[in-house]
């Protein structure tokens, strides 16, 4: 995994919807007195969603503003978590596992599928539909190789199939989510090996 910095350009401001606002007042409520800060992850996510998919500095320091937090300790939170997208990314951000189960099944081709057609890790193709970069465990590790586009997953992937759904993506296709072979969530390929007679 790659260190993680902010981005060189930054916008000068940034100020919450009045609605992510409203809605994240909801969330700090949520915690008993003296312990709202426990809200940051969850505002952090909003945060990222209104700005298109990644976090600004002066986001955070909304953020740690909004919730009485030293702004380092909000910028630690946001380095640390890769969900958190410290630059900006495409209209398509992959997340791609290259976590011990994921490289074992295969994700070094998924890498090479990133370079070839999206460009270089934490770099937003040159028409602004992809990036992408290598994360730690997405917690699908039984149906690996996976990647996570946006808020989907899609797991038991090869080359040719990352591939396929990149293509989809591009071409505005909306590819179906989950295992891309004949399995359904995390059961057996081929269904069930065990228990299946009588008891």
């Amino acid at each position: 995994m790659t260190v993680r910095r902010l981005a060189e350009k930054q916008p000068p401001s940034f100020a919450f919807t009045p609605e992510n606002l409203e809605w994240a007042k909801a969330k700090i409520a949520k915690y008993p007195e003296g312990r709202q800060q426990s809200a940051v992850i969850p505002i952090l996510w909003k945060a990222q969603e209104q700005c298109g998919g990644w976090l600004p500095q002066k986001a955070m320091e909304a953020v740690a503003d909004l919730l009485g937090m030293a702004k380092i300790r909000v910028l630690e939170v946001a380095t640390f978590y890769t969900m958190f997208n410290l630059s900006p990314v495409g209209k398509f951000h992959v997340q791609l596992c290259g976590t011990t189960p994921c490289m074992l099944r295969g994700s070094d081709d998924l890498k090479k599928i990133c370079h070839r057609i999206i460009g270089e890790q934490d770099h937003i193709s040159a028409d602004g539909t992809f990036s992408w970069t290598e994360v730690e465990c997405l917690g699908a590790c039984v149906n690996a190789p996976m990647v996570q586009i946006n808020y989907d997953y899609f797991e038991d992937l090869t080359a040719d199939s990352f591939a396929r759904i990149l293509g989809d993506l591009a071409a505005g296709k909306n590819p179906k989510p989950g295992p891309q072979v004949d399995r359904l969530n995390s059961a057996p390929i081929g269904g069930p090996t065990t228990l299946t007679g009588k008891v």
